[in-house]
């Protein structure tokens, strides 16, 4: 049986998170929101919330650790709950909950598979981080020696605990913005199935972001770093399945 709960990484936005779980609640589903060392408003803003509904079930961080540590807690928390499934979206506002139907339907019909956010971007992002984002692409594009991810960075997606806890666990991605790619990749590396859906996304003009240049650009090149030479070790196994990929897609060839 399929069980699907909402996981939000929270850090100091407490203007939007209340808008963003009473989405979340409207669909029926539980919402763990991971306070990942907010602000005494933030903070407020979240005990609130969970002291006015008993299925926003609040995860505390008792320092900011970042984006990927607050979404990992919030997995092995959902997972310790009983859910199946963990449904990852941002507490900023900049993916659109009406989308959010779609991705649970399509993991109640193939529950193995980890369902993905493709961004269809409106006029409001930065042209300076679309233009990163390929940079990014095409390093996991490199590091999976395959076209196979899209997009590696929305964060908006289905999660399988049962299938993805254990890669976290075997080789913990990072920590802070470099999660959302670099658990992609160890994901395909261990042939998780996954499935691309369209999904809006907007940057809001009050919206508040913690991408720190320095720093996460420094993580991020640090991450694509590693995962190249984990490619390496792996360039054989990945060579492989893209040979009996292409084979297996040859008319009348049935495995």
């Amino acid at each position: 049986m399929v069980e699907i709960c909402a996981v939000v990484p929270v850090y100091n936005h407490e203007r939007a998170v209340a808008g963003t779980t009473a989405s979340l609640r409207g669909l029926g589903l539980t919402v763990l929101p991971v306070h990942d060392g907010s602000g005494p408003d933030c903070a407020a803003e979240l005990r609130r919330l969970a002291a006015e509904d008993p299925a926003i079930r609040l995860v505390r961080l008792p320092v900011n650790r970042g984006k990927g540590a607050a979404v990992k807690a919030g997995l092995l928390t959902a997972a310790q709950a009983g859910f199946t499934h963990a449904l990852q979206i941002d507490a900023d506002g900049q993916h659109d909950a009406a989308d959010v139907p779609r991705f649970v339907a399509t993991a109640l019909i193939e529950p193995r598979a980890l369902i993905c956010g493709r961004p269809v971007f409106d006029a409001t992002i930065p042209r300076h981080r679309l233009y990163l984002r390929y940079l990014t692409h095409a390093m996991v594009w490199l590091n999976t020696l395959s076209l196979d991810i899209p997009d590696s960075m929305c964060g908006l997606r289905v999660y399988p605990l049962a299938v993805v806890l254990p890669v976290i666990e075997a080789e913990p991605p990072g920590d802070r913005m470099d999660f959302d790619v670099e658990v992609l990749v160890r994901l395909h590396w261990n042939g998780v199935a996954m499935r691309w859906l369209p999904t809006r996304v907007g940057y809001p003009l009050d919206g508040i972001s913690h991408f720190r240049l320095l720093r996460d650009n420094w993580l991020i090149t640090l991450m694509h770093t590693r995962l190249f030479f984990g490619m390496l070790r792996r360039a054989p196994l990945l060579l492989a399945r893209r040979v009996r990929a292409a084979f297996n897609a040859q008319p009348g060839v049935t495995t």
